[in-house]
């Protein structure tokens, strides 16, 4: 049955998501292309970096409102469904490609399938069927706070919002197991649970191809099925879990994040990089997102999808005003959230 509301004691999951990718993102994107000593020698000890004033986000929170708008206008008439989820999700996708903000550092795989989405181009045929970039996931947490949907649906989005720019399979199992990871912890789960239940999801998941949202997408693939296709990804995502399962093993709070899981730029080292500066410091989300910040990989994607996960756990009150008061598009972001919190 769709589960249309946040049964957890956090108050406002939905806004500690949202605006906790927008902190991370912020906090990491000057820092972005940098290593670990530079980013020391620029900013201090990473345990006490500072949010830039003014605090601007990166195409990583951009993307997230486009696909969070998308969603509200393909909800205005019924289910979610994939005809009125893809043209929704085209048109928002565009409207960033021409925003003069659109000045971010956007990645290639998402301007190229923009380009071809706005000339007219099907999104099967846009889709960079070779690209598993984080461009992928980074933008996926509105699926997993908007109500009213089932497991089928929310995977189901979380993997054609991605396909729109991002046709790769493990592209597509990134984020719908990131989207997953998020819905956990906004209804209750407990942090130290989380590696478990999402290696229990990679493997029931393995080899399910959702027909009825990507349609024939597995044919631009190398994979004879649509189960083989799709099980590619998902082996690739699995095999992270393991490096996410062996750093928190013998966790190293001052290393670089990125050593272990990966710096990031493609879409399942994201995910595990995020998790692991959230799991590090699951009870400190400020800690775990300027841990995330100090990496020597993509580091606003890494603290974006940190601070989602830390947000989704916590709540609101997870950011402090001085921070959460000044953060980009604050207002359009908690205009969403608040709507899916009630």
């Amino acid at each position: 049955m769709p589960t249309t509301s946040f049964p957890r004691h956090a108050l406002h999951p939905a806004a500690g998501t949202l605006v906790g990718l927008a902190l991370g993102d912020a906090l990491g994107y000057p820092t972005e292309f940098d290593d670990v000593a530079t980013i020391l020698a620029g900013h201090g000890p990473w345990e006490q970096m500072a949010l830039a004033s003014p605090a601007l986000v990166s195409d990583d929170t951009q993307m997230t409102l486009a696909v969070g708008r998308a969603l509200t206008t393909a909800q205005e008439h019924g289910r979610l469904i994939p005809t009125r989820l893809a043209p929704a999700l085209a048109e928002e996708l565009v409207r960033w490609y021409d925003s003069p903000d659109n000045d971010r550092a956007p990645g290639t795989t998402c301007l190229q399938a923009c380009s071809l989405l706005k000339s007219g181009t099907p999104w099967p045929s846009a889709t960079q069927a070779g690209s598993k970039g984080c461009g992928a996931n980074m933008r996926v947490a509105p699926v997993a706070l908007v109500p009213g949907l089932d497991a089928e649906e929310r995977a189901g989005a979380a993997q054609l919002q991605a396909a729109l720019t991002h046709g790769h399979p493990t592209a597509l199992a990134a984020s719908d197991l990131t989207a997953h990871a998020v819905r956990l912890l906004a209804v209750g789960t407990e942090p130290a649970h989380l590696p478990g239940l999402l290696r229990q999801y990679a493997l029931a998941n393995r080899s399910r191809y959702h027909e009825r949202w990507l349609g024939e997408l597995w044919t631009r693939g190398p994979g004879r099925t649509a189960a083989a296709f799709i099980a590619r990804g998902w082996d690739e995502v699995l095999g992270v879990l393991d490096r996410l399962d062996a750093a928190l093993a013998s966790p190293l709070l001052d290393a670089d994040p990125c050593l272990p899981t990966g710096e990031g730029w493609v879409a399942e080292e994201a995910l595990a990089t995020g998790l692991l500066c959230f799991l590090l410091f699951p009870e400190q989300p400020l800690t775990a997102l300027r841990r995330a910040a100090c990496s020597s990989g993509d580091s606003d994607s890494v603290a974006c999808l940190t601070g989602a996960f830390a947000g989704a756990h916590h709540g609101l009150s997870a950011w402090p005003a001085a921070w959460s008061g000044r953060i980009e598009y604050r207002n359009e972001l908690l205009s969403l959230a608040n709507s899916w919190d009630r």
